[in-house]
């Protein structure tokens, strides 16, 4: 488990991130990016967010579909209860971002929640999802 502390100890973050570094699957939501499938890896996970390693240049307020297995984390039933999931993917806001000394990227997503989705991007991130999908099936 990882934390972030404050320099008297007390936990700042509402909830605790949990070490899990697992093959990632990804779209950035974007009218030019939404086609393509991208890969990369979780570093760690909590109940509003996670951190990854990502390849592809990313900005931040940038809304993804992320797709992992979630069905392996103590905290599923909370994840899956509190977030926006949309085509078997979680929904999140790139929160932050830094290159690292090997050219990938670390990138900070807070997941949009449910009551969020309607009043944020991520309602026409989900019509970009749906289009992309039936583009998917016309191929076919």
């Amino acid at each position: 488990m990882t934390a972030e502390n404050t320099p008297g100890g007390l936990e700042r973050r509402k909830f605790i991130r949990l070490d899990y570094i697992k093959p990632l699957a990804y779209k950035i939501c974007k009218k030019e990016t939404i086609d393509k499938l991208l890969q990369g890896y979780t570093a760690n996970v909590s109940e509003a967010g996670l951190l990854c390693n990502l390849q592809d240049k990313i900005n931040p307020d940038d809304i993804l579909w992320l797709s992992f297995d979630r069905d392996t984390l103590t905290i599923c039933q909370d994840l899956e209860r509190r977030s926006l999931i949309y085509q078997n993917g979680i929904i999140g806001k790139v929160v932050r971002t830094q290159t690292r000394p090997d050219g990938t990227c670390e990138v900070g997503v807070q997941f949009i929640t449910r009551e969020e989705k309607i009043a944020s991007p991520a309602s026409s991130a989900m019509e970009l999802l749906k289009g992309s999908d039936e583009d998917e099936k016309q191929q076919d």
